[in-house]
């Protein structure tokens, strides 16, 4: 346990020290925020704009440091030969793998904190149509990065410590502070700032966004143990953009007929499993037809199985290779939740709960995945 808790603060300290990342972090966070100072005419939807700017941000910015990272911590040190050093001590594969990967876990998650911190604040300044920039709050959060940075160059020019996560320590430092004084600032009272308080749902919709980066880390993870950072960025890039049209490549051939092309009896009638035939019983009473005729609970079974085989015979039954596929490439959608910040919506933390639970499964076995590829890997 030591030896684990040794590489994975090493790794995670190696990862800090990647001037990539500080590069990543400050500009996302920065930018986010500068969303929010610029107009878009969006006649009063501004700030929705904004929301879905700065989580798209926090996306992208994320999955591209994930297999950055991942590539840096493991396929580097695999060509470099520092992996075997380490593995000529009393340490074995699983324990450096799983250590690596949670030093890359912690890693994310400072960025996800620090860009939740900025997309927070982006909530609060944001301002309607007729609203103007809330520009003392911006300088006070884009001066806390600069001030992060003059005190990390301050610590390597007098004291010789690393500029790199001096500098990551100092944005988290300064940007809560920062972040402390813009939610307690309150309104002038002029009427063309009609700025909104912070929305907080936010945190739950961020916290789906680091599932995914954590996800898309270990598939980093697991190229990394075979081939080199390029080839890498490569196939992640390409797993994301399937997994972002899942439900339309694989998505409509692995469901049943009914669900992924369902007519109107069978979108009424649901399907076959006990417990939902019995919740539609209770309310089968008010659906109607077309024809207003009432659904008998009764005729249920016939209706679906009569809608799948019309299916089948159009050819577009369920197909096996589609659900495994479909099982197998993540669906980045589920992980994307900016559609429910609309208006009074909010992103329950049940769903939540469940998103890190799929989380935890999917890479158990990815790093099963990962440890049965660098166990036969030759370190030269």
């Amino acid at each position: 346990m030591r030896q684990y808790r040794t590489i994975a603060f090493n790794a995670f300290m190696e990862l800090l020290r990647q001037p990539v990342f500080l590069l990543l972090m400050t500009s996302s966070s920065v930018f986010a925020v500068f969303l929010a100072s610029t107009p878009y005419f969006g006649f009063g939807d501004d700030p929705k704009l904004v929301k879905d700017s700065v989580l798209a941000t926090l996306l992208l910015v994320g999955l591209f440091g994930a297999v950055i990272s991942a590539s840096s911590s493991v396929a580097n040190e695999i060509r470099t030969g520092t992996a075997l050093a380490v593995l000529s001590k009393p340490v074995g594969r699983v324990v450096f793998l799983l250590a690596k990967y949670t030093g890359l876990a912690l890693t994310l998650m400072v960025l996800t904190y620090v860009n939740l911190v900025s997309a927070l604040v982006a909530s609060k300044i944001s301002f309607t149509a007729y609203g103007e920039a809330n520009k003392t709050a911006f300088f006070i959060f884009t001066g806390s990065v600069a001030l992060a940075y003059l005190v990390a160059g301050f610590t390597n020019y007098f004291l010789n410590r690393t500029f790199t996560s001096d500098a990551v320590s100092f944005v988290v430092l300064f940007t809560t502070i920062a972040f402390m004084i813009i939610a307690n600032m309150e309104k002038n009272g002029s009427m063309f700032e009609e700025h909104i308080d912070i929305d907080w749902r936010l945190i739950p919709a961020g916290l789906l966004i680091l599932c995914a980066f954590l996800v898309l880390a270990g598939l980093a993870l697991v190229c990394s143990t075979r081939l080199e950072i390029i080839p890498t960025l490569t196939i992640c890039s390409l797993l994301f953009l399937m997994g972002l049209m899942s439900d339309y490549l694989f998505g409509r051939w692995a469901e049943p007929a009914w669900v992924a092309f369902p007519s109107q009896k069978s979108v009424q009638t649901g399907p076959f499993s006990s417990e939902q035939k019995k919740m539609l019983s209770a309310n089968i009473s008010r659906l109607d037809l077309n024809d207003n005729q009432k659904i008998d609970p009764s005729e249920m079974e016939a209706l679906v199985a009569e809608d799948i085989q019309r299916m089948k015979n159009a050819g577009l039954d369920r197909k096996l290779w589609a659900s495994v596929v479909y099982a197998l490439i993540p669906n980045w959608q589920l992980f994307w939740l900016a559609d429910a910040l609309e208006n009074d919506k909010t992103v329950p933390w049940a769903y939540v709960g469940r998103s890190f639970a799929y989380v935890a499964f999917y890479l158990s076995a990815l790093m099963a995945l990962a440890i049965l590829s660098f166990d036969s890997r030759e370190l030269n």
